[in-house]
């Protein structure tokens, strides 16, 4: 058996996974909110070492094959994969529908067809019925209604929308005999979780948590992270990510190099040496 075979193999299979994240993150480079992802590499003797004790059969073999079992379990694989949740730039917009967090653990909440998502692209709008909601067209959640589908309503003819720093809605009608005074008439839910590692992309720029750690999900109230007229760009630095698919792309061609090293040359003389018969 060809030990090696087997690595490069792994290795190549490993490269290939990896070049998939970086492709994606160069994809969404310019989407609102987007936190790239990255992958770490490890071998499947991890993989051993917490189910082991699941195994049918126990490690009795002779110490040929224990060296065997040990060279197969070095074999590279993507052992986990992540989201760099540092915030991205912002980029003023001047539009008060337009919104970005200041803290990397906050998120909007977004109602689907799927239950309640999170999000950190704040470029919101409004449809034909006056609700405010994301580009996909899903509701933006209020806070006080996060539970229970409520969702924001602003008024069509309203064109002085004020939304402050802890996700508070008000209208300034600059027909009033008072336009100094504002009304409050909703606020948007802006929540952060004890553990966002169990954050999961679902796509749309969106995110899932596990139902059994919703109860985990903590609202934000009067914390100074809504920062309106800006949006929150990607943290994707593309020099980074295209130095990375260079150097991906140099160890696939590297890897399948020693495949074709074992296929046709090893192989080769293996066969013809091994065929001489003696008389």
């Amino acid at each position: 058996m060809q030990n090696g075979f087997y690595n490069a193999t792994g290795g190549m299979v490993t490269q290939f996974n990896r070049l998939d994240v970086i492709s994606n993150n160069l994809a969404n480079t310019n989407t609102n909110g987007f936190k790239r992802d990255d992958v770490v590499i490890g071998d499947f003797m991890r993989l051993y070492e917490e189910f082991k004790h699941e195994l049918p059969l126990k490690n009795h073999t002779r110490e040929a094959s224990k060296f065997l079992n040990r060279t197969l379990n070095r074999v590279p694989i993507v052992v986990e994969e992540y989201s760099d949740m540092n915030i991205g730039n912002f980029e003023r917009t001047e539009n008060p529908l337009d919104l970005a967090l200041k803290n990397k653990n906050a998120f909007f909440a977004i109602q689907t067809p799927n239950g309640v998502r999170y999000t950190r692209d704040g470029a919101f709008e409004l449809n034909n019925n006056g609700i405010l909601v994301n580009k996909q067209g899903f509701p933006v959640l209020s806070r006080e209604g996060i539970d229970e589908s409520g969702f924001i309503n602003i008024n069509l003819s309203s064109n002085n929308v004020e939304i402050n720093k802890n996700g508070d809605i008000f209208i300034r009608e600059l027909t009033n005999a008072d336009i100094g005074n504002s009304e409050q008439i909703g606020s948007i839910a802006v929540v952060s979780f004890i553990n966002p590692n169990y954050l999961k992309k679902v796509g749309n720029n969106l995110y899932e948590i596990p139902l059994e750690r919703v109860n985990e999900r903590q609202n934000i109230n009067d914390s100074d992270v809504v920062e309106s007229g800006f949006i929150e760009k990607s943290n994707i630095n593309p020099i980074y990510e295209m130095t990375a698919l260079i150097t991906t792309n140099r160890l696939v061609d590297i890897y399948s190099k020693v495949l074709k090293t074992f296929q046709e040359d090893l192989n080769t003389e293996a066969i013809n040496k091994l065929a001489v018969h003696r008389a």
